[in-house]
């Protein structure tokens, strides 16, 4: 075989190894990711929506989110939508992203500590709580396999960086990086948006400089690159939110991208410095990774309102108000069912949105002690209610000469309408009216009982959007997650209950006054998810996943 092809054939397989080894890096880490989430994700979520009252809470909300979802992404997204829910001021939800930047930063850190050799231990033990039948044991049996694959994928990435040092086509590349430095920081942003996480681009940075293929300053610059490409996939992701969303995602690439040009200068000097540090050369990406952050973290505090009020300038709120009539219902569709039935499902999409809303809305006047926003939840009720007739109306004017399964989509789409109009009326008479009976009367719930309200107030939330997801997709996976969903709002309204009484019994006198206000809440609420939880009843029944009876067959002795 020729020298030259023999190189070529090697520089590829180097590139083979280290892509195989990042993919087994990213494939960790959403395996931690999902895993979290299924053991701890409200609480995540609680701590990131209540954890945010000052800023020193707002920081440590937004890190520890972020090491346990181990995806600066995620928290960027949900601290999005809180914002978008008027839960996080804004100011607060820039600080809460600094924290995330930190957490994914001292993850990097963590990872590269030398822990490989116990992968395996991780990994056993993932194995063994994966396979347990409570959801909290079974989640965290998933982090820990996710954490013992990131390990061990680092013990390949090593291995396959290795032959770097004689393998002269990347050698040239990274020679070629080294004397373009704005190649460089290109390269590793583009490489962070490919992977959707800094932490792997940051990761495969340190495997490219143990092999002694980066110098101190392209490690900085390199890592500067991961950290603003870090920053792209939850800006776009928001593209179609609410401008509040926008602008949490749009703030937070800002920052990270003048803090890398006001750092961009300075990297030979950075590289330099962390030279002279008490720690391994080659673990430099590491430290500059978190040596940045915690750097723009603090200079960025203080300023975090400005940045916020100077973002909402280029990004406004929309103006003009809602149009109650239909959007979706094309007369001229009738004739084709399939754009009919493609037609009628885009607005019950948009009946879906309008009646989280309302859920939405509710939740921030009982929150706020407001009762401004009840004042659209009626408003948005007639809405519902009106667009559910246009859609019954127009599904009944397709006829009954359409084929079989446009007649059973018909028929959801119609389902799915009424549980929304239910599901409005509920919100608009029930609880709209129950948070405006406290907030009239001066009433306060008891510290646990107003977690335990949101907690729920949160979830029904989730299961909304999840729902909206399960009637465009059909997804079983998901219809069968959303009804396991189920039986835990049984658990937490009978629990929830159960602790009021016993507040009742122990005398506390918040929770004198609000007792049936309490119980009313509770109810409805749950009565808000049965409703919600039904779109997942056709997806499951047409696979044979539901039974006729809940009711326990019994034999007569």
């Amino acid at each position: 075989m020729q020298p030259e092809r023999r190189t070529s054939l090697e520089s590829l397989s180097v590139l083979i190894k280290l892509g195989g080894a990042v993919a087994m890096l990213l494939f960790g880490l959403r395996l931690v990711r999902d895993g979290m989430t299924e053991a701890f994700g409200l609480r995540l979520k609680m701590a990131l929506g209540f954890g945010t009252r000052t800023g020193p809470r707002a920081f440590f909300s937004g890190l520890v989110a972020t090491l346990g979802l181990q995806s600066s992404t995620a928290t960027a997204l949900m601290t999005a939508s809180f914002v978008e829910t008027d839960m996080i001021r804004p100011r607060m939800a820039q600080i809460a992203l600094l924290g995330a930047n930190v957490g994914t930063a001292l993850t990097a850190w963590v990872v590269a500590a030398g822990l490989e050799a116990i992968s395996p231990f991780l990994l056993l033990v993932g194995y063994v709580l994966r396979r347990q039948a409570r959801p909290i044991w079974g989640g965290v049996g998933l982090a820990l396999i996710g954490i013992g694959m990131m390990l061990l994928s680092l013990v390949l990435l090593n291995g396959a960086s290795a032959p770097i040092r004689d393998s002269q086509a990347v050698a040239a590349f990274l020679g070629l990086l080294g004397g373009a430095w704005l190649v460089a920081f290109a390269f590793a942003a583009v490489l962070a948006v490919l992977c959707s996480s800094s932490l792997a681009v940051v990761m495969l940075i340190l495997s490219l400089s143990l092999a002694g293929g980066l110098s101190p300053a392209l490690s900085v610059v390199m890592v500067l690159g991961a950290n603003f490409g870090g920053a792209i996939p939850p800006t776009i992701a928001t593209l179609g939110s609410a401008p509040s969303a926008r602008r949490v995602t749009a703030s937070n690439l800002a920052i990270r991208g003048i803090g890398c040009l006001f750092a961009m200068p300075f990297a030979g000097l950075a590289g330099d410095a962390l030279l002279q540090l008490p720690f391994s050369a080659e673990s430099i990406p590491v430290e500059a990774h978190l040596g940045f952050n915690l750097i723009l973290a603090a200079l960025i505090w203080p300023f975090a309102g400005l940045i916020s009020r100077v973002v909402a300038r280029f990004i406004p709120d929309a103006e003009g108000g809602d149009d109650v009539r239909s959007q979706w219902l094309d007369e001229s569709s009738l004739g084709v069912p399939a754009m009919a039935l493609a037609g009628a499902s885009r607005e019950a999409l948009a009946i879906g949105d309008i009646v989280e809303k309302m859920m939405t809305l509710t939740m921030k006047a009982f929150r706020d002690n407001d009762p401004a926003p009840l004042q659209e939840v009626a408003l948005l009720d007639d809405k519902v209610d009106r667009l559910q007739q246009e859609v019954k109306i127009y599904l009944s004017r397709m006829g009954r000469d359409v084929a079989e399964e446009d007649q059973r989509r018909s028929i959801v789409i119609l389902d799915y309408v009424i549980n929304l109009e239910h599901t409005g009326d509920i919100i608009d008479k029930g609880l709209s009216a129950q948070v405006d009976k406290k907030i009239a009367h001066g009433l306060r719930f008891s510290d646990e009982g107003y977690r335990e309200l949101t907690a729920i107030f949160l979830l029904t939330l989730e299961n909304m959007r999840i729902a909206q997801t399960i009637f465009m997709s059909r997804d079983k996976q998901l219809a069968r997650q959303l009804m396991e969903v189920k039986v835990n709002i049984r658990r937490m309204e009978r629990e929830s209950a159960e602790r009021h009484f016993v507040r009742l019994r122990d005398g506390y006198a918040e929770s004198l006054q609000t007792s049936s206000l309490h119980l009313d809440m509770l109810r409805d609420l749950k009565r808000v998810n049965a409703h919600v939880i039904s779109v997942a009843y056709p997806v499951l029944d047409e696979e044979g996943m539901l039974i006729e009876s809940r009711l326990k067959s019994t034999v007569a002795p």
